[in-house]
């Protein structure tokens, strides 16, 4: 979800020549998974471009490579930073870091609550747009 509403974004503030957004895993259960339906139909309920896409793992490349990487949850953080070359572990951030919270965005995989993780990206993407641009 928050891959599609980012980019949706960086599009329309036309910064896609200069700004990449990318969803990776920490671990290998969904790898190579479609999103969930209960994604898609939240984000077609917010005129959402849903993309083509299916779950990687996040890799040593995608650590060099990037700039920026989010993770939703503490869990996240603690596998992001286990995982990144020592260089790369000042590039991970908290979603919820950009507004000074310590809160965490809920996997709805749990619950079916993808209408309140949607609210949750909502409040946060743009804040990390700016911050980006």
């Amino acid at each position: 979800m928050a891959e599609m509403m980012m980019r949706q974004l960086v599009e329309e503030q036309g910064l896609s020549d200069s700004i990449k957004v990318q969803s990776r895993s920490t671990s290998t259960y969904e790898i190579g998974n479609s999103p969930h339906p209960g994604a898609i139909a939240e984000l077609q309920r917010h005129d959402v471009p849903v993309v083509n896409h299916v779950a990687k793992q996040i890799t040593a490349t995608d650590f060099k490579s990037a700039d920026l990487i989010i993770g939703m949850d503490e869990q996240n953080i603690i596998d992001l930073k286990q995982m990144s070359p020592r260089l790369d572990q000042n590039k991970i951030k908290l979603a919820y870091s950009i507004l000074g919270k310590t809160e965490e965005v809920q996997d709805p995989w749990y619950d079916q609550k993808f209408d309140r993780t949607y609210r949750q990206l909502k409040e946060l993407l743009s804040a990390w747009l700016e911050q980006l641009k």
